[in-house]
């Protein structure tokens, strides 16, 4: 906004108007920094300065392959969300006002439980006696139970059932702001229905989709209970590792480090991928 000749607009914190933002600046410290700090000071103290928890995360491999596989199922989610979350946000921006309340209502309904009954729910559905197998059975589609649990289909099919609400919003918020009008245009001249989707809708809803992508990956990254409940051994993810630190062994120090070693990883993925898109993509700014 350009400035207005002769008139001076006062600072925020000299009218006291960002005095209005002390409260949540507390009550983030208070929530966020402080036990991050604490965490931090566990990873690296136990009577006296040590970095004995780091050391023993570097010469185990099973806790890098843990990290791979919290990355993998991440990545996989995203991108699985991506997939199945577009067109539901694109048809939810594009189609009539009672079409959007319905849709909006069945996009909703996976907040109405929480995740543990959910997740318990697909052990059911997709268990060798559930309803997915028997169905494939009855078809005669296959002659024995399909193995639906404790792998990586099993985990992606219970997170992005969860995640999947998190994508939608972001790229429906985006979408419903794009002026249909452009596409109008962009018709008119000659264009074709795909061709002005790839070339003027699409580049328009890349903030979404970053906002969608950045807000599904670090819900993802953090998650438990779906991949120890419906994965296996070969999903492993620190967040399990954690888990089994503190309440197995007892070793809060270096469930700590595994902690910090997680958010430096995706501390450093958040940050390549603001250098490459820039901030203001990965935040939803158009």
């Amino acid at each position: 906004m350009a400035a207005i000749p002769g008139r001076r607009f006062p600072r925020p914190w000299r009218s006291g108007e960002g005095l209005l933002v002390l409260p949540a600046l507390l009550f983030y410290l208070a929530v966020y920094l402080y036990p991050l700090s604490r965490i931090a000071a566990w990873s690296l103290f136990e009577r006296g300065f040590t970095l004995k928890f780091y050391r023993e995360l570097l010469d185990e491999p099973m806790y890098f392959r843990a990290l791979g596989n919290t990355l993998e199922i991440s990545f996989l989610s995203t991108a699985l969300c991506l997939l199945l979350g577009y067109p539901l946000a694109y048809l939810m921006a594009t189609t009539s006002a009672r079409a959007r309340s319905a849709l909006m209502v069945l996009v909703l309904i996976p907040f109405w439980t929480s995740i543990l009954v959910r997740t318990f729910a697909w052990m059911v559905i997709l268990g060798n006696n559930g309803m997915v197998n028997r169905t494939l059975m009855a078809l005669g589609l296959t002659g024995a139970p399909v193995k639906l649990l404790f792998n990586m289909l099993g985990v992606q099919i219970g997170m992005v059932h969860v995640l999947l609400p998190f994508m939608v919003f972001p790229l429906f918020a985006v979408m419903s702001g794009i002026d249909p009008n452009i596409l109008r245009v962009a018709r008119s001249l000659g264009a074709a229905p795909r061709r002005a989707f790839r070339h003027v809708f699409l580049p328009l809803s890349l903030p979404g989709i970053a906002a969608g992508c950045v807000l599904v990956f670090l819900l993802a990254v953090g998650f438990y209970v779906t991949p120890a409940l419906l994965g296996g051994p070969g999903q492993i993810t620190l967040a399990t590792m954690i888990e089994m630190q503190i309440n197995t062994f007892l070793n809060w120090g270096f469930a700590a480090s595994l902690g910090i070693v997680l958010l430096l990883v995706v501390g450093g993925i958040f940050a390549a991928f603001s250098t490459l898109l820039g901030i203001g993509r990965l935040t939803g700014e158009a």
